[in-house]
């Protein structure tokens, strides 16, 4: 089957999997692969064509917690060199990894920061003073309140 596939795609295609540390899958069924490989394979693909810009849902559905570390450095690596919209609603992991939180809830709240604050959460699931309870969030090793106490 290689055969009708010019020598250039080939070489080009091996050295993106290299640069993805996926060449010694590149014989491997997509189906045989991990959830992480495979995501990694189809990142792969994407940047083959040389894109500006790569979109993802949800890239770590079937991904375990080491998969989705390993996952989300390469994309900060991809990064460097390539825009990168994720859409997730894993507001934990993903935060570690992002430059600016975009939120849809409705209506679009662009935050420059990469820092998702109590402030960014009640702008997205806003509630009664009644619903809103204090919880603390640990993330990056520094505790974060995410929702205010009302009785402050």
């Amino acid at each position: 089957m290689q055969e009708n596939i010019p020598v250039v795609d080939i070489k080009e295609a091996m050295a993106v999997l290299e640069r993805l540390e996926m060449a010694a899958y590149a014989q491997k069924k997509v189906g045989d692969l991990s959830g992480g490989q495979r995501q990694r394979v189809f990142i792969a693909r994407a940047l083959v064509t040389q894109p500006k810009l790569l979109l993802l849902d949800e890239p770590t559905a079937s991904i375990d917690t080491k998969g989705q570390t390993d996952f989300f450095k390469l994309l900060k690596n991809l990064n460097k060199k390539i825009t990168i919209l994720v859409v997730s609603h894993d507001l934990l992991v993903i935060s570690r990894y992002v430059k600016s939180v975009a939120c849809v809830n409705k209506r679009l709240h662009y935050h420059h920061q990469a820092q998702i604050t109590g402030d960014i959460l009640e702008t997205m699931y806003p509630c009664t003073v009644e619903e809103v309870c204090p919880v603390e969030l640990v993330a990056h090793g520094l505790p974060y309140q995410i929702l205010k106490d009302p009785n402050e």
